[in-house]
């Protein structure tokens, strides 16, 4: 009986066991990733057709697709006067267009990276799709780079114009033979091109023209022109695989199953970026010195401020402001230095408190025959009051302004200053004090506070201050005020000058050019800090520098007018060349470095001082 008992447990137990194996529920996997572009599995017609006459091209790919902003990346080449429609149907990307096209023409449907698989956003990276209306596939190719001519930095938004049409007004009224975009690292390819003579133009475009034909497009061409035969047949790069995930598959034993793929270990191995190609031509692309004379801008965006903006500086010509029904000394106005832009102050709260001021300007204006005389306006004025809310506690109206003692420290010899958002009145220098202060005592030092002779929200302190002394200045309450009847805080300030010796200083031999040239020492985002101008070769030097990153450019004054000048297309000048220096220059407290620097290649920047801009 007992062996019977047992021996049917072990049954029971052996069958539990087997049923429970059978249904138990595991998580399903989720097999790998896809990670590969969308593929083309057929066409209509076949990419690559000749003797095409249709209206639809017909793009089949091997699953569903999406289009990533395709207005601005699609493109044809040679360009429509009516762009393509292009839309997704099913897993394919259908092209209609009602344009006849030209005869015994190659025509390139450029894609780039706009199209992707709808589930992990696989990018088919650089599309073409490419159909001939005569007998034969044109097959040449044009490449080339283009850089903004002032940092030689890769532009934005370029479009690659080719022209057959050799007359300089073609570029501004037609539109081109072939088209293309520069790739994010400055470089194009314009592939498909028949045989023979062009001119190359860079252009962004702002009126999606086509065309070089407003005043502040970004513009870059070539000064000759360029033979496009069998010997510019170039190999197309090869491409360079943007998917950085290896996953490994499982070795899976006999008799075993395989484990769950959501586990499986992924082994990360970077891929570096895309090299910059370089291209056989090399353009500049600059932004045209304006030529008319026109009022650019008008506005009133405080009660008691208006700005007035002129397209160019008058020269010897007036630029003046009216206020009609205003009392005398109720506004003032402050040129630019260059007299181009035009600032009012509204003094008097009769006149600024007017949501509406009537003003009367005169100033320079070209005509559509280019001739320049003097236009007036009437321009009304509008200031709309913000609405207050419910609830206002009532505070008394602080004056505020800034200095550039706050931080503690000056560089020997330079001045202290004094800004602010609204003029200055005169300040009561009776509660103003400075101080020359040591451990033990004090001791007043004398000054001068000078006003700017254009810029009345501006005033300098002038005084002698010694290296390595500490001071204090003190403003009382009220000490400085606005003509607006705002009066400041008591302020008091502790500074020193540094001692030189704290200081870096930066020595550059430069050689090998013969010409004028500007020595410009930039910040590592490349901000102007200083300049030297050097009419020949030798050494230059910058001083009393912060330790930090530091970048130099030199620009080749080639007209002498101390200045960078840009380009003209219509007198067929270059803008002015600039080079770097290969490399950014480290300096530490206390150094001081002489470097010898070769400036015979113009137009020279190390792509590695681009990707650091960049933020690489």
């Amino acid at each position: 009986m007992y062996k019977r008992i047992i021996v049917r447990l072990s049954v029971i137990s052996l069958i539990t066991v087997l049923f429970c194996s059978c249904a138990k529920i595991s998580t399903p996997t989720g097999g790998l990733r896809d990670r590969l572009p969308p593929v083309v599995v057929k066409s209509v017609p076949l990419n690559g057709a000749k003797n095409f006459n249709g209206k639809k091209i017909e793009v089949t790919f091997n699953e569903y697709v999406v289009l990533d902003n395709i207005n601005d990346k699609f493109m044809v080449s040679p360009p429509m006067k009516k762009k393509p429609r292009v839309f997704i149907r099913a897993k394919s990307v259908d092209i209609e267009f009602d344009e006849k096209m030209k005869d015994s023409t190659t025509y390139t449907f450029y894609f780039q990276d706009a199209i992707k698989d709808l589930n992990e956003s696989n990018i088919l990276q650089n599309y073409q799709f490419v159909v001939a209306t005569g007998p034969v596939i044109d097959s040449l190719s044009v490449t080339g780079n283009i850089y903004n001519a002032t940092n030689l930095e890769v532009p934005e938004k370029t479009l690659v114009l080719l022209y057959r049409e050799l007359a300089d007004s073609a570029v501004e009224k037609h539109l081109p033979e072939y088209i293309t975009r520069l790739d994010p690292t400055g470089y194009f390819r314009i592939d498909n091109i028949r045989p023979g003579t062009y001119r190359l133009f860079g252009l962004k475009d702002a009126d999606n023209s086509k065309n070089y034909n407003l005043p502040d497009e970004e513009f870059a061409f070539m000064d000759s022109t360029i033979t496009v035969n069998s010997e510019k047949n170039y190999i197309p790069p090869p491409k360079i695989v943007k998917d950085t995930t290896i996953v490994k598959k499982p070795v899976v034993k006999k008799g075993t199953a395989p484990k769950d793929s959501t586990r499986l270990k992924k082994t990360e191995i970077k891929v570096p970026e895309p090299v910059a190609l370089i291209g056989e031509y090399r353009l500049y692309q600059f932004l045209a010195q304006k030529k008319a004379h026109y009022l650019v801008s008008s506005k009133r965006d405080l009660k008691y401020q208006m700005l007035f903006v002129l397209s160019l500086p008058p020269d010897s010509m007036k630029f003046e402001l009216y206020i009609p029904d205003s009392k005398p000394g109720s506004y003032f106005t402050e040129p630019s230095k260059y007299r181009d832009t035009l600032k009012v102050w509204l003094s008097d709260s009769s006149l600024y408190s007017r949501t509406l001021i009537n003003t009367i300007l005169k100033y320079p204006f070209t005509d559509t025959l280019g001739v320049t005389g003097y236009k007036q306006d009437t321009i009304l004025m509008r200031f709309l009051q913000p609405r207050a809310p419910k609830v206002v506690k009532t505070k008394r109206p602080v004056f505020t302004f800034e200095n550039n003692i706050s931080s503690g420290s000056l560089k020997p010899g330079q001045t202290i200053v004094f800004k602010s958002k609204t003029p200055f009145r005169e300040p009561d220098s009776a509660r103003i004090k400075l101080y020359e202060i040591d451990k033990t005592a004090k001791q007043k030092a004398p000054y001068q506070l000078i006003k700017d002779t254009l810029n009345s929200c501006k005033y300098f302190l002038k005084t002698k201050l010694e290296e390595g002394k500490k001071y204090l200045f003190i403003a009382d309450s009220a000490s400085f005020g606005n003509i607006y009847e705002e009066t400041s805080d008591s302020v008091g300030i502790k500074f020193s000058i540094k001692d030189p010796d704290t200081y870096s200083k930066l020595t550059l031999d430069v050689k090998n050019y013969e010409g004028s040239r500007i020595i410009q020492l930039l910040d590592k985002s490349e901000k102007l800090i200083a300049e030297n101008y050097m009419s020949k070769d030798g050494k230059t030097v910058f001083p009393l520098l912060d330790a930090g990153f530091y970048r130099v450019r030199v620009i080749y004054d080639l007209n002498g007018d101390r200045k960078w000048t840009t380009g003209d297309f219509t007198k067929g000048r270059q803008p002015e060349p600039v080079s770097y220096y290969p490399t950014e220059i480290e300096l530490k407290t206390g150094w001081e470095l002489d470097q010898v620097w070769d400036i015979s290649i113009k137009n020279f920047k190390d792509p590695k001082l681009r990707e650091k801009k960049k933020g690489r």
